[in-house]
């Protein structure tokens, strides 16, 4: 089918926020995708709270007008929603098309039926996030990614109906299995030809086949072909190599319907000795649990972001991901597939039993098998996908609500739409005693050492190939022994344990790999990764916190302490990374939650604190660590693996230069690194991410800004508050940092950096030319940079 996309100029209109405070609003023109959560200020008050960043949601109106040629007559017109949050309803010239609850999965809305032909016709989207809480991490609200008109002839390859699988994979031969779903619309039977042609990523034709096929009136029909590409370049993390599969319907010799897949040629297997092997190679997956939200864009789903999300992970030495707790949109599993990432695809964080009044427990038991094959259907053919999660922390993992009959119906109902694939579910520890309570109703009183645990998620885990483990390092040894034979998968870690997790994991074949709670901080669960010193105890922050500061990558993109010490756990780390915790908290307990990490900063620039006590700690992979203060030694310390990649030292703050220098065991120097303390703010430094943009609306560049001083360094304290102009054939479309309690919008034109840094995303309005980006701020010289489009 021909596709068209849909994202510009819409009409919208905000008539409700939460908690349903009808509004009047009228009507403006935007695009998509677009988040009305993301650009309403931050509420107190709002009945989800830190669980959705203290962000509103609310009922919002979108419609669109859509000409309908009389060429379009006894032709299939389809629309595409990639994601809609959440409780879209459909309606075509006041007609209702479709309803679809569920704010993750795509879903098609058929328009033939409804069309006026040779007129306008008016589509209008009514999305309803009013009915709070329904989330447990930020979610936003809307039309949040992509729409498409799908339009086909009669006869028609059906959408998703293209499902590549290999099942024979080697560099000298490999075979390419294609079935293809064709549907007919007309009131007469056809008989079509079915053309596959897969081309190398040169444009070459590698492997062609053609296959009859008869499709009766009103019906659909499928073709098999088998392609044998010869030789055949594997997709790989190192080497992610893609093939274009052209999907053509010919009728009478003529092409009447065509689509192209991109493919990619691998095989995957998993077992308890060898774990988790890519092309026969086996692989530990350095994991981390990604949201869908695109941080300071909130959950608007621009194809850019999400490339840039899958650059960072790739960056900082993530070779997987796990989509949390939802499928994510097609644009970040095309940017997997395209630059070597291994991928859990999730389908739900909830089944029956809810963690919120009204999530998708509400809908679960009408919907799950649709949202399902949705996820399925659509993802099935990207070769980054290695497994599919069926839950996160299910409630019903002890057996309750039918947890174990459900475990098993999402496990077969995916493999009869994929049997590639590994099944997995992410359990963790019982948050109640409901399970303790029905086994002692049926065995009377239990052993002191009776493993509950392991006892009643037992049933549970049955239909999966891989068992996910939620913060359970401590199970892992044992249940090798205890279930023979079962494949381990870390789904989710603390941060602070990824030495202790990572040497576990090197140890056990079984145990393929782990994922970090976060690898990128997201909005929601604000507070999460808190430290406190003040006493506090509460599991989230209260407002305005609003990021989880959970993440090894922060908001922005900016590494984070802990990414610097798990690259010396996963060993790419280039030099010492020096981690100073903040004087004004010498001598004061911390309490850190379990998703943080300490409250240290790399900087040397303390005002005020001349003379006082602080802790430096080093993060190295080299033997021996000597820190340097202003020339003078502070004495050398052993670092490495042996003392968990940290040297600690005691220090007097005095400003000046502070250095860390890694020696071997050999005691030759291999790596340094230089603080230097900060002058006043005398600059400001932009940098783009990308100078150059394609001409495409929604192209978009993350400008990193900086305070600096005479000197060039960072003002690591300078909280500056920034103005920003952007003049030419783009806009500024979003501005932030990574302070997690601010109480500053992520839209408009301003921002104040955090630890002297910021950033602003500038977007392509579609045309060629410049974007002129200004920055300015009182007592410092303005800044600009001059960004392409073409």
């Amino acid at each position: 089918m021909k596709r068209q996309n849909l994202d510009r100029e819409w009409r919208f209109k905000l008539i409700s926020t939460s908690p349903n405070q009808d509004i009047q609003s009228e009507y403006t023109v935007v695009d998509l995708p677009h988040d009305f959560s993301i650009i309403q200020k931050r509420d107190p008050h709002t009945l989800s709270g830190a669980s959705n960043g203290f962000f509103p949601g609310g009922i919002g109106i979108y419609e669109k007008t859509l000409y309908a040629p009389v060429e379009w007559k006894g032709k299939k017109v389809i629309l595409e929603f990639e994601g809609v949050y959440m409780n879209a309803t459909v309606h075509l010239n006041n007609q209702l098309v479709a309803r679809h609850p569920y704010g993750y999965t795509s879903f098609h809305c058929d328009l033939t039926p409804y069309l006026l032909y040779g007129q306008d016709n008016t589509i209008r989207v009514t999305v309803n996030n009013s009915a709070l809480p329904n989330t447990r991490w930020y979610s936003g609200s809307g039309i949040y990614r992509h729409v498409w008109l799908m339009i086909g002839e009669s006869v028609h390859i059906t959408p998703w109906g293209v499902y590549v699988t290999t099942p024979n994979v080697s560099t000298e031969c490999s075979t390419v299995h294609v079935k293809t779903t064709v549907e007919n619309i007309s009131e007469q039977p056809e008989n079509i030809i079915i053309r596959s042609t897969l081309l190398t990523a040169c444009g070459n034709v590698a492997a062609m086949d053609e296959t009859n096929l008869y499709v009766p009136s009103k019906n659909t029909a499928e073709a098999q072909q088998d392609l044998i590409v010869s030789p055949a370049n594997l997709w790989s993390i190192e080497n992610p190599y893609l093939y274009t599969l052209k999907s053509e319907v010919i009728k009478d010799r003529k092409v009447i319907d065509s689509t192209e897949t991109r493919i990619g040629i691998r095989s995957i297997s998993f077992d308890p000795q060898n774990g988790f092997q890519l092309n026969g190679v086996p692989i530990k997956l350095k994991g981390g649990c990604v949201h869908h939200d695109c941080g300071l864009l909130g959950a608007a789903a621009y194809d850019r972001a999400e490339e840039r999300k899958v650059e960072l992970l790739k960056a900082n030495g993530f070779n997987a991901v796990r989509c949390a707790h939802n499928p994510p949109s097609p644009a970040f599993l095309d940017a997997c597939d395209r630059l070597g990432l291994l991928v859990i695809d999730e389908a739900f964080d909830c089944w029956r039993e809810g963690k919120n009044p009204n999530d998708y427990s509400v809908y679960f038991e009408d919907w799950w098998q649709k949202d399902m094959a949705s996820m399925v259907l659509r993802d099935r053919n990207h070769p980054s996908i290695i497994m599919w999660s069926t839950g996160n922390e299910i409630i019903e993992r002890d057996g309750r609500s039918e947890g174990y009959i459900y475990a098993r119906k999402l496990a077969d109902f995916i493999r009869s739409l994929d049997n590639t694939r590994a099944i997995t579910n992410a359990l963790c520890a019982l948050w109640d005693d409901t399970a303790v309570k029905a086994l002692k109703a049926k065995l009377g009183d239990l052993p002191e050492d009776y493993d509950v645990w392991g006892e009643v998620t037992k049933e549970f885990a049955e239909p999966l190939d891989v068992v996910g483990y939620n913060y359970l390092l401590q199970r892992y040894e044992s249940d090798g022994k205890k279930f023979p034979g079962r494949i381990i998968c870390g789904t989710e870690s603390f941060p602070r344990e990824v030495f202790d997790i990572w040497s576990t994991i090197e140890d056990l074949p079984y145990v393929i790999g782990d994922f970090v709670w976060t690898a990128l901080d997201y909005l929601g669960e604000a507070g999460i990764g808190h430290v406190w010193y003040n006493g506090e105890n509460s599991f989230l922050g209260k407002y305005p916190w609003h990021q989880a500061f959970c993440g090894d990558i922060d908001i922005c993109g900016f590494k984070r302490p802990q990414s610097y010490y798990r690259d010396c756990v996963w060993g790419i780390a280039k030099a010492p990374y020096i981690a100073v915790y903040k004087p004004e908290y010498y001598g004061k307990e911390a309490d850190i939650s379990r998703w943080g990490w300490p409250d240290v900063v790399s900087s040397w620039t303390w005002p005020g604190f001349e003379g006082k006590p602080t802790r430096v700690d080093v993060y190295s992979m080299d033997s021996e660590v000597e820190l340097i203060l202003n020339g003078k030694s502070l004495g050398r310390k052993p670092a490495g693996k042996p003392n968990r990649y940290i040297a600690s030292f005691e220090v007097i703050y005095e400003p000046g230069i502070l250095e860390a220098v890694g020696y071997n065991e050999k005691g030759i120097e291999t790596s340094r690194t230089v603080l230097k303390t900060a002058g006043k703010p005398a600059a400001i430094r932009l940098t783009p991410d990308r100078n150059r943009l394609n001409a495409k609306f929604g192209d978009l560049s993350y400008v990193t800004v900086e305070v600096l001083d005479a000197e060039g360094n960072v003002v690591h304290n300078a909280d500056t508050n920034i103005y920003f102009t952007a003049s030419g054939v783009g806009s500024v479309l979003a501005v932030g940092n990574g302070n997690p309690v601010s109480e500053e919008m992520y839209v408009g034109n301003q921002r104040k950096v955090y630890h002297g840094r910021a950033m602003v995303v500038v977007r392509a309005n579609g045309e060629a030319g410049n974007i002129i980006l200004t920055a300015s701020a009182e007592g410092i010289p303005s800044a600009q940079i001059i960004i392409e489009v073409n």
